[in-house]
């Protein structure tokens, strides 16, 4: 969204997306929406390492660790997706 609103990584008590009023300085919920983004981007990291172990393991991967990690994924994604149109992004 562009005319200075900001796209936050979380969404208001009603289910919707949350939008920041920004002027470009760095004021508190800016800094938090960032902070939150970046714990996001290294949730998802350590989601593909733990992901491409359990894939590439000696042992085989159950049903259940297999749904548990499609679950993580899924919310990681969204999560990316939604930093992505935050900052702009075009996926096409």
């Amino acid at each position: 969204m562009s005319d200075g609103m900001r796209l936050l990584p979380w969404n208001g008590p009603d289910g919707k997306p949350c939008y920041l009023s920004t002027d470009g300085g760095g004021g508190y919920l800016s800094r938090l929406a960032d902070d939150m983004e970046a714990a996001q981007l290294d949730t998802a990291e350590e989601l593909l390492r733990h992901t491409n172990e359990l894939l590439n393991g000696s042992a085989e991967a159950t049903a259940r660790e297999l749904r548990f990690c499609v679950h993580r994924l899924r919310e990681a994604l969204r999560d990316l997706l939604r930093i992505v149109e935050s900052r702009g992004g075009r996926v096409t």
